[in-house]
This record gives C-alpha cells, sequence and structure tokens, in this order.
C-alpha cells in the first residue's frame, strides 16, 4: 500500500497523523520530491477519470491561466497536466497493488479501509 501526496498539504498530513495514530506504516510517495511517472498517471485516470484527480479548487487549479485551464478536456491533456504541475491532484490518494483505494482523507473511509487487518 502507498500514500500519494505533498508533505506540506494540511489533508496529506491529516492523513498521515491519523495513520500514525493507529500504528499503521505506509510507504509515502512525495510528488515534490519523487516526481510522478505517466504510467501511475494514466492508470489513476482509466480507474477514476480526471475529474475526480484534478484538484479544481486548489491553489495551482486557481492560479492556472485561463487558456491553460480550458485546454484539459480529455485524459491526454489531463495527464499533461498532472505530470507538468503534480500539485493540481487533489491528495492524498491511497493506493494498494495499483488500485485507487481512496482520494482525499476522510477518516471514516480510512478506519472501514483499515479495520479487518493491518496493513503495515
Amino acid at each position: 500500500m502507498k500514500l500519494y501526496g505533498i508533505p506540506n498539504c494540511n489533508t496529506v498530513k491529516k492523513a498521515r497523523d491519523w495513520l500514525a495514530e493507529q500504528n499503521i506504516e505506509i510507504a509515502f510517495h512525495d510528488f515534490k520530491k519523487k516526481g510522478l511517472d505517466a504510467a501511475t498517471a494514466q492508470n489513476w485516470l482509466d480507474q477514476v477519470g480526471r475529474e475526480d484527480l484534478i484538484n479544481r479548487k486548489g491553489l495551482t487549479w486557481r492560479g492556472l491561466p485561463d487558456e491553460e485551464k480550458q485546454k484539459v478536456k480529455d485524459d491526454a491533456s489531463a495527464l499533461s497536466l498532472m505530470l507538468g504541475k503534480n500539485s493540481v491532484i487533489k491528495r492524498p490518494l491511497l493506493e494498494k497493488d495499483g488500485k485507487l483505494i481512496c482520494i482525499g482523507f476522510d477518516q471514516a473511509a480510512y478506519e472501514k479501509i483499515f479495520e479487518s487487518k493491518d496493513q503495515s
């Protein structure tokens, strides 16, 4: 299992804090330091689509010029944006065996995901 995000993101901090409080160890992939490969981003797009992955409420999206925002009309353009400006991706993303389990942090969802077994 792996958690993707940016360490200084408040929502990522909440997720990581919750996991630590539950003594659940999960590998963390920092977009800023490690980047994001096209295959992983495309896999996510195939699973949930660009509307669920692109954070249109975040500072990165709001800071984009209108022309750039209007170019995001399909998965190929979304992929290009996600790879070029990975801060535009909603986070954190919880992934297991290549499958997205949760986007964002919702304590109830995490409790359900981790209730039945130790995932460390």
